[in-house]
């Protein structure tokens, strides 16, 4: 192929996954993926390798890029066929992900790809609403689904739908949800079946390996410029709800002529609260980290991690073994995973990294009688050589929006009573680092809330002698809560969540 047909295949598969996500988006039922946009969508080829994704969630995508082959591995594909999971120790990343996936056959015995979605429903059967519990097994954040046949040759499959409709509080809203989803894969088979008639079997697989090839060339012109070495950086997450402090996370970077070793030996051992990671997380966090370092136009599939090799221990909060649990794993310690990888980085190319970005997706996940509610709430972003941090934004692993006032106010019995950003906890430097936000919750009912927070013990940090930005505070009536916490609230009880600022970069200039 020549560029621009090259170029014209890519954005073609592209705009498939594109416009699996319009269509999940315009028929899901739910705030936290209709509003929030707490979803993502990819194709894959025949084997499981990544091919093509939206830009939706960096958690989600680079977890099925890791995952993905040992899915397909499982099953006697059949045309029409589509399975479901969210075990993270089998290809999902934490309960509340639910994952679709889709087989593409165009006249041909065996699937030439498949398509998938993934999406964060707030209710999946936890022990507390909003499905985000502090919990110390994987069976108490909800339901399990291992990967499962919920479609045979396009019928459904007697009982699976059903069976997992059950576990629910509100099965209205996990049905139309569940639905929206397989809609969106439906959409990806038919056009991606389109695209292989029109381009002929051999011709599409051809493609595909030459995408992959040119990813790789970008990336290594992307990683080339870092000069080979060991490089090593060390940081803790606050805690893991149960009382377990300061817990370790340790990267080293091993840079030569045949790519990267990303090395986590040194991590601390899985934790008994649920901070721990499945593998595939884990690498959804440094394939982000290394694929901001790509030229821009580099092709998100799976050449584009040919270079990368990862190592993680096997019984580490990185790399933890079945049952333990994980729901804070996907949201707060993959985004301290990516404070850990860059800041190896800046001992590499100081002058190429930002400081610390806020750290956390300040978890809020909260429900009554008839209704489950979750949301992440943006903060700082960390300060660069060349720009201060943004305020007020949903840094690295997540990129959902925020929820709007009406759409919350509408939705449940709830008022926003302060949202605005949080004046001065931006670290200062050359550049300062992002505001964090205060966003303050009136409950009108009793409901019970669940918060999974992260930087409310240790500031994000500064870089290159720019300053730390605030850590984060949360309190309900003015009291403080630890940053992992479970409370029932009453009518008129007001939540506060404030979140971290972002590092600043550089020496502050005197004045």
């Amino acid at each position: 192929m020549n560029s621009i047909e090259l170029s014209l295949f890519q954005n073609r598969i592209q705009a498939v996954c594109d416009e699996m996500g319009a269509v999940l988006r315009g028929s899901a039922f739910s705030p936290n993926i209709k509003d929030r946009l707490d979803f993502s969508c990819a194709v894959f080829d025949a084997a499981g390798a990544l091919c093509a994704q939206a830009a939706h969630i960096p958690v989600h995508l680079g977890s099925m890029a890791y995952a993905m082959a040992d899915i397909v591995e499982r099953f006697d594909w059949r045309d029409g066929d589509m399975i479901i999971l969210n075990d993270p120790y089998l290809g999902g990343t934490h309960l509340p992900d639910i994952t679709l996936v889709a087989p593409v056959f165009a006249d041909t015995d065996k699937p030439l790809a498949f398509v998938a979605n993934r999406a964060h429903h707030a209710d999946i059967g936890a022990a507390t609403p909003g499905s985000m519990p502090v919990a110390t097994h994987l069976s108490e954040e909800g339901l399990i689904i291992p990967p499962t046949l919920i479609m045979r040759r396009h019928k459904p499959v007697t009982g699976t739908l059903e069976s997992i409709l059950a576990e629910l509080n509100n099965r209205t809203a996990g049905y139309a949800d569940l639905s929206a989803q397989m809609s969106a894969n439906h959409s990806g088979r038919r056009r991606m079946a389109t695209l292989i008639r029109t381009m002929g079997r051999h011709d599409f697989i051809t493609a595909l390996e030459e995408v992959n090839d040119y990813a790789e060339r970008l990336a290594r012109t992307g990683i080339g410029h870092l000069p080979a070495g060991r490089y090593s950086f060390t940081d803790v997450m606050d805690d893991d709800g149960t009382g377990k402090e300061d817990i370790a996370i340790k990267a080293t970077l091993i840079i030569d002529d045949n790519g990267i070793l990303i090395d986590f030996d040194g991590t601390a051992p899985q934790v008994s609260g649920n901070i721990n990671c499945p593998l595939s997380v884990t690498a959804a966090a440094v394939y982000y980290c290394f694929y901001c370092l790509m030229p821009p136009e580099t092709p998100a599939c799976a050449g584009s991690f040919r270079p990368l090799t990862l190592k993680a221990p096997a019984g580490s909060v990185l790399n933890a073994a079945s049952p333990a649990a994980v729901a804070a794993g996907n949201v707060e310690t993959s985004s301290r995973i990516v404070d850990v990888i860059l800041g190896a980085l800046s001992r590499a190319v100081p002058d190429r990294v930002p400081a610390a970005s806020q750290g956390s997706m300040n978890n809020i996940a909260m429900g009554g009688s008839g209704w489950d509610y979750y949301e992440t709430i943006g903060g700082g972003s960390g300060a660069g050589p060349r720009c201060n941090g943004l305020d007020g934004i949903q840094t690295h692993m997540t990129n959902t929006l925020n929820t709007p006032i009406e759409v919350v106010e509408m939705h449940y019995p709830l008022r926003i009573t302060r949202y605005a950003l949080r004046q001065g906890s931006g670290g200062a430097g050359r550049h300062s680092g992002g505001e964090g936000l205060c966003r303050e919750y009136e409950f009108t009912s009793a409901a019970s809330v669940t918060l999974l927070t992260e930087r409310r013990r240790h500031s994000p940090w500064g870089l290159a002698g720019g300053n730390n930005g605030l850590s984060g505070r949360n309190s309900i009536n003015g009291t403080p809560l630890p940053g992992k916490t479970q409370r029932n609230v009453g009518i008129g009880d007001r939540l506060l969540i404030e979140t971290p600022g972002g590092g600043g970069w550089g020496k502050p200039t005197s004045t």
